[in-house]
């Protein structure tokens, strides 16, 4: 089959992957062979690719937002043809105590798609059959892909977050997570007040029905109940910090942080503000998720790839290039 593979980390201006003819995977006891028919682009990629991310495997096909369809290991609920989608966490232990917790995201070994094993950069590829999601019809695979991750976090953001049918909440970025969120905000009567960087970005989030929105440092003109950031940035953390109401909530939606700035913690975290930081998924998140996203209808803004294009997507991605979700289109032999 064909792939992306990544040989050895590096920026991806140099193009660290390369486009090759690789081995068929085969689905274990247990797992399902997937033909990919389109894979989301996620900066997590970017974060594994230029080795941000400590290196997990020598090889590596990357991609953890795959839409695909049922090849080999069907079962009863699973038969040959059934659409399904991938998402970051591929597996976990079923044995800790976050995964008897109902915690199974912090999970202390699991398995991650695209990451520790290959993911959908591929035309074809495995994953655990207890952790793959049926697809509803009203959602294509364009519209999907980007659901698997930015879309599945940004939701679990927000319920880290708190928040609260009707509250005011502020987006700090407005990438392909946060596309995706304020359409669930607008579902609940929110007030979204979104600050970012890019003309585009902002141009974007007007049209989809911000409150109010600014630069990536501008603040909000009211005081937010709850705030996400998407931006890997630590100078954004504060900024959100400092528009919340006392008792107000950050969730830092971000696998990687730039660094921690110091901070003033009388003005900016004193009268029990929080900061709460964002990790991965669960299958719960996943399902939830999925529903309300077919109930409204939710339209993803898709910027499309080839395989043979992997490269320059997460170059878009890198630059800011792609206002809502980059999608590898894969079209398997």
């Amino acid at each position: 089959m064909k792939a992306a593979v990544l040989m050895s980390r590096g920026k991806i201006a140099d193009r660290p992957l390369r486009i090759d003819e690789v081995a068929r995977p085969e689905a274990a006891a247990g797992e399902v062979l997937l033909r990919v028919r389109a894979c989301g682009v996620c900066r997590t990629d970017l974060h594994i690719v230029e080795g941000e991310l400590a290196a997990r495997r020598e090889r590596l096909i990357p991609g953890h937002q795959i839409v695909g369809e049922i090849a080999g290991g069907a079962t009863r609920e699973l038969p040959v043809g059934t659409r399904v989608g991938v998402s970051w966490i591929g597996g976990t232990d079923g044995t800790c105590w976050y995964c008897k917790n109902n915690f199974e995201n912090l999970c202390d070994a699991p398995t991650f798609t695209g990451y520790s094993v290959d993911g959908g950069y591929a035309e074809y590829a495995v994953a655990r059959a207890d952790f793959v999601f049926p697809l509803p019809e009203a959602l294509d695979d364009l519209k999907a892909a980007p659901l698997l991750c930015a879309g599945i976090i940004g939701f679990r953001s927000l319920r880290v977050a708190g928040v609260e049918p009707g509250e005011r909440v502020g987006l700090f970025g407005f990438g392909a997570s946060a596309h995706l969120a304020i359409e669930v905000l607008k579902a609940w009567g929110c007030e979204v007040y979104v600050s970012t960087r890019g003309a585009s970005h902002r141009t974007l989030a007007e049209s989809l029905g911000a409150k109010w929105v600014g630069s990536e440092m501008d603040k909000p003109p009211v005081e937010l109940d709850r705030a996400v950031t998407f931006a890997p940035s630590g100078d954004v953390v504060v900024a959100a910090l400092g528009s919340l109401r006392k008792g107000g909530v950050v969730a830092i939606n971000a696998i990687h942080l730039d660094r921690v700035p110091e901070f003033d913690y009388d003005r900016l975290l004193w009268g029990e503000r929080q900061i709460r930081s964002v990790a991965n998924m669960t299958r719960a998140d996943a399902r939830d998720f999925l529903k309300i996203a077919a109930e409204i209808r939710l339209q993803p803004k898709v910027t499309t790839f080839t395989l043979d294009e992997a490269n320059e997507a997460l170059m878009a991605i890198k630059n800011d290039k792609v206002d809502g979700a980059a999608v590898i289109v894969v079209e398997s032999c």
